[in-house]
C-alpha cells in the first residue's frame, strides 16, 4: 500500500475550504446588508433565475491567491459560469456586491475575459447581472501577467448569440459599460447605471448628485432610452430575461423555437377588429387594442414601453411563431416617427435581422414628426437609422397598412413597394399620400379644388391596390389568417 491518499485528503480538504470561502461571498454581514437593501446576492440571483440545479460555476477560486498576499477575495467579486435557461445553456456573469462593492480587480476581469469568449466560442446566450462598483483603484498598484479586456469580446458577440444585461443594483464605470451592448437591458427598479458615480462627479465636476439623479432606472427606461425595460422586482426582471430568451434561437442562423401546436395558436377571425380602429384617419385609437387581437393569447412583450411611446415594439407569437412587432400608436402624437421613436424601432429591427426573427410592421402614421422641436432632437438622422434598418432586415417581413401612411413615415415602417417584403397587406380604409391632404394642401399653397382631389386621391386602398402598391387588401376579420398563413409558408 502507498500513502497517496494521505496527500489527496490535504489537497482536498484545503479544495473544500478554498470553495466554501469562495460560495460564502463577503460573508454573512455583507449577506445581511444585501438583503437588507430589498436585493438577492448574486449566487441567489443565478439559482432564481435558472432552471434548477443547472448552475456550473468557473473561476470560484480567482481572487484567492493574491500574488503580494493580500487576503483573499471570494472570486474577486464575480460569480460566473454556465446554467440552463428554458432547458438552453447560457453563460452567465454576475457581479457581487458583497465583495468589494462588486468592483473589477484583475482575476474578476480575467474571469470575465472568459467567460465572454466561452460564450462567443461555444455560442451561447450571455447574460451580465450588474451590481458592482466598475474599476477597483488598487489595479493601478498591481501587476498581473493578464488582464484580457472583455468589453471587445462582447461587443464581437452582438448578433452572434442573444444578450441580456440585467441592471439589479448600482452599477458603474466599466460594468455598465460592457452591459451596453446587450440585446435586451433590463433594470430593477431601484436600481441606477452610469460611467462615472457620485464620488467622481462631485470631484470631477464638482456636482452632488444621487445615483438615482445619474442613472435611476426610471429615467433610463423612460428618458435616456438606455435601457429597455424596468421591472419592479429582481422576480420581475428575471421573468421578463426568460420570456425573452424563450422567443429567441439560442444564436444567430437557427430557427427561433415555434409552438405551433399551442391551442392559443390556432387561426381565428377578428371582428371586433372593426370596433376598434376608426375608417377616419384624424380619429384616434390604441394600438395595444390592435395587437391584442392580432397575437397568441398572453404572449405579448412590449421592449421598451416608456420610451418613444408613438411607436410599439413588441415580441410575440402569431399562430406558434416567435415575430418582432413594430407597430404606430395613434393614440401618442397621432402615432408620428419622433426620434425616440426611430431609435427604438432602429434597436430591435436589428436584434430581429440578427436572430431571424419574423418582422410584422403596422402602420398607421402621419409621417416624421415635424417642428423645431423635432428637427433639433435630431429626428431626420434616427428615422433615416430606422430606414436603413428596415432596408437592411433579410427575414420574413409582413408589412400591414391599417390606415394612414405618409411620406418618409411609410418607408421607415417598411412600407415600400418590393421591398423584401413576404406580403405588403392594407385594410380598406388606407389613406396615403407624400404629404396630408390635410396640412399639405396648405404648404402647397392648393386652392380649394385642388385640395379636395388631393384628399379624394389619399382616400380608400382602390388607387394603390390598382399600381400593385400593396399584395392583398384584406378585410380587418381575416388580418390574424392573412398574417399566419405568410408565417406557416
Amino acid at each position: 500500500m502507498n500513502d497517496y491518499r494521505e496527500g489527496w485528503e490535504l489537497l482536498l480538504q484545503e479544495l473544500h475550504e478554498r470553495t466554501a470561502l469562495a460560495e460564502a461571498m463577503g460573508g454573512a454581514e455583507k449577506v445581511a446588508k444585501q438583503h437588507a437593501r430589498g436585493r438577492l446576492t448574486a449566487r441567489e440571483r443565478i439559482a432564481t433565475l435558472c432552471d434548477r440545479g443547472t448552475f456550473n460555476e468557473y473561476g470560484a477560486l480567482a481572487g484567492g491567491n493574491h500574488p503580494g498576499g493580500n487576503a483573499s477575495l471570494a472570486g474577486d467579486g464575480l460569480v460566473a459560469g454556465t446554467a440552463r435557461i428554458n432547458q438552453c445553456t447560457v453563460v452567465l456573469i454576475a457581479e457581487d456586491f458583497t465583495v468589494k462593492g462588486g468592483s473589477i480587480g484583475h482575476p474578476n476581469a480575467a474571469k470575465r475575459a472568459r467567460m465572454v469568449r466561452l460564450a462567443l466560442e461555444q455560442q451561447h446566450p450571455l447574460i451580465l447581472m450588474l451590481d458592482g462598483a466598475g474599476e477597483r483603484a488598487s489595479n493601478q498598484s498591481e501587476r498581473y501577467p493578464n488582464s484580457p479586456g472583455d468589453l471587445q469580446l462582447v461587443a464581437d458577440l452582438q448578433g452572434q448569440v442573444p444578450v441580456v444585461t440585467l441592471v439589479l443594483g448600482t452599477s458603474a464605470g466599466h460594468g455598465a459599460l460592457t452591459g451596453m451592448f446587450a440585446d435586451l437591458i433590463i433594470m430593477s427598479r431601484g436600481s441606477a447605471m452610469f460611467t462615472a458615480g457620485p464620488p467622481l462627479v462631485q470631484a470631477s465636476l464638482g456636482i452632488t448628485a444621487t445615483p438615482e439623479e445619474l442613472g435611476g432606472a426610471v429615467m433610463h427606461t423612460r428618458d435616456s432610452g438606455v435601457a429597455h425595460n424596468l421591472g419592479n422586482t429582481e422576480q420581475d426582471c428575471f421573468a421578463m430575461a426568460r420570456y425573452f430568451l424563450s422567443l429567441l434561437p439560442r444564436r444567430a442562423g437557427e430557427k427561433a423555437p415555434a409552438q405551433r401546436e399551442h391551442a392559443s395558436a390556432a387561426p381565428r377571425e377578428l371582428g371586433h377588429l372593426l370596433d376598434i380602429i376608426p375608417t377616419q384617419a384624424n380619429q384616434s385609437y390604441d394600438m395595444h387594442e390592435v395587437l391584442g387581437e392580432i397575437c397568441d393569447a398572453q404572449s405579448l412583450f412590449e421592449l421598451q414601453p416608456d420610451y418613444g411611446r408613438n411607436l410599439i415594439a413588441a415580441l410575440a407569437r402569431i399562430g406558434g411563431e416567435p415575430c418582432l412587432l413594430i407597430a404606430n400608436q395613434p393614440a401618442v402624437q397621432a402615432g408620428a416617427i419622433t426620434r425616440e421613436a426611430a431609435e427604438k424601432a432602429t434597436h430591435f429591427l436589428t436584434v430581429a435581422n440578427n436572430f431571424g426573427l419574423p418582422l410584422i410592421s403596422l402602420l398607421d402614421n402621419p409621417g416624421v414628426m415635424p417642428g423645431p422641436a423635432a428637427e433639433k432632437s435630431g429626428v431626420l438622422r434616427a428615422a433615416g437609422q430606422m430606414f436603413s434598418a428596415q432596408r437592411r432586415y433579410r427575414g420574413k417581413k409582413i408589412v400591414i397598412t391599417l390606415r394612414k401612411a405618409f411620406g418618409f413615415g411609410s418607408s421607415v415602417m417598411g412600407m415600400n413597394p418590393w421591398d423584401h417584403q413576404a406580403i405588403s397587406i392594407a385594410l380598406p380604409s388606407v389613406s396615403l399620400g407624400g404629404v396630408p391632404a390635410i396640412g399639405g394642401a396648405e404648404a402647397a399653397r392648393a386652392n380649394e379644388e385642388e385640395a379636395a382631389r388631393m384628399q379624394r386621391a389619399q382616400s380608400g386602398a382602390w388607387v394603390p391596390a390598382d399600381a400593385m402598391a400593396f399584395d392583398k387588401i384584406v378585410d380587418p376579420a381575416q388580418l390574424r389568417n392573412e398574417i399566419i398563413a405568410v408565417l406557416h409558408s
